[in-house]
């Protein structure tokens, strides 16, 4: 069955490639980013894929708080007058890479940028998504983290894996609030290495896997409305036990 889907971060990477995913699938679409050049692109090739579907477009830069509201309410609109019914997956995919510094070189205002856009607009998009699906009873929320969520990292990936914890533990309360209202779930999904624009020409990472395999895996969870999970699940869950159980010292080398 189709359903009405909101991707934000959905210009160019994981985000465009889920949406391609999705509307081959049949989903109805409603996609934001800030390059609205790219996202009028895609826009087109998503309706070439499938002419059947709905795909609506708005320009958004999501650490202006106040306008994930405005531009989340106005694509439920969207889907109302063209479907009848409004958002129905919600994917807070927007964020940046680990583009942090050191903690304690000086670079503070880099750092929380990072924070910015990594957890508090992730905040904001959970809170625009949650109160359309607590009104309507029904809904599914999915936030993208990363597997350098499992465990602290040093250097300039701090500041970045600790957005990616906190997202992660951000969704985890909300799955507990709605335990109890079984028409609203909860997805949390921790990518490792997957090619795009944020991985650049680094082909040396390891277990890194093609961008069109990655989505294809991404959307796979998110259609199961699985609870958590990493992406692709080998090699990654068993390293994801392993980053949260080795002593640091050891961890400190992987990165």
């Amino acid at each position: 069955m189709s359903k009405n889907i909101l991707i934000t971060g959905a210009s160019s990477g994981l985000g465009a490639g889920m949406a391609k995913e999705l509307a081959a699938k049949g989903h109805n679409l409603a996609l934001c980013a800030r390059r609205t050049e790219r996202l009028e692109a895609l826009q087109e090739e998503l309706l070439a894929i499938n002419p059947n579907i709905s795909v609506f477009v708005r320009a958004l830069d999501v650490t202006a708080f106040d306008d994930v509201f405005t531009v989340t309410n106005a694509f439920d609109k969207d889907f109302q007058d063209a479907t009848g019914k409004g958002v129905e997956r919600y994917i807070a995919n927007a964020g940046i890479g680990a583009e942090g510094e050191t903690v304690g070189k000086g670079k503070f205002a880099q750092n929380k940028r990072i924070i910015d856009i990594n957890f508090t607009a992730v905040l904001a998009q959970a809170e625009a998504a949650m109160a359309l699906f607590r009104e309507s009873g029904k809904g599914h929320l999915v936030i993208v983290s990363s597997m350098s969520a499992m465990r602290g990292q040093r250097g300039m990936l701090a500041t970045y894996a600790a957005t990616k914890a906190a997202v992660a533990h951000l969704a985890e309360g909300i799955r507990a609030d709605c335990m109890r209202k079984p028409g609203i779930k909860v997805t949390t999904l921790y990518p490792g290495y997957i090619k795009t624009e944020l991985t650049g020409d680094n082909d040396k990472l390891p277990f890194i896997i093609p961008a069109d395999k990655g989505c294809k895996l991404l959307v796979k969870e998110i259609e199961a409305e699985v609870d958590e999970a990493c992406v692709p699940a080998w090699p990654w869950k068993p390293v994801g036990f392993l980053m949260r159980n080795l002593p640091l010292k050891q961890v400190a080398k992987l990165n």
